[in-house]
């Protein structure tokens, strides 16, 4: 069982890897139709689904961050369609991520305010 503290760090650890998709994703948009240009991508649950043996419930795996790499595999053509998809559905998933910590955090708030009664 995840604590209060590991789900909040692993909330806050997805929406800076949202952050950074962000970017990655803007700065494809920027770059379609620039000769030799190589998209990037950012490098996250690859090492959460690599980490997942380590994840004993105390915290965030160790050396689990997200970072911006190039996407050696999407060295062809940046598209712009593909690119404003990504941007959409990484948009609805920071948004999930916000409310998912919003109503933990609401829920721990009801919790320890129930229990001052």
């Amino acid at each position: 069982m995840f604590g209060i503290d590991s789900v909040v760090s692993f909330v806050t650890l997805a929406l800076d890897a949202a952050a950074l998709r962000q970017q990655a994703i803007a700065n494809n948009i920027a770059n379609v139709g620039s000769a030799g240009y190589v998209p990037l991508r950012v490098n996250f649950e690859e090492q959460l689904a690599f980490a997942r043996g380590d994840l004993t419930g105390a915290a965030v795996p160790a050396g689990a961050r997200p970072f911006i790499e190039t996407d050696a595999a999407g060295a062809t053509a940046v598209m712009l369609d593909v690119e404003m998809v990504k941007l959409a559905q990484n948009a609805v998933h920071y948004q999930s991520l916000l409310k998912a910590l919003d109503k933990h955090l609401s829920i721990m708030s009801a919790a320890v305010n129930e229990g001052r009664r």
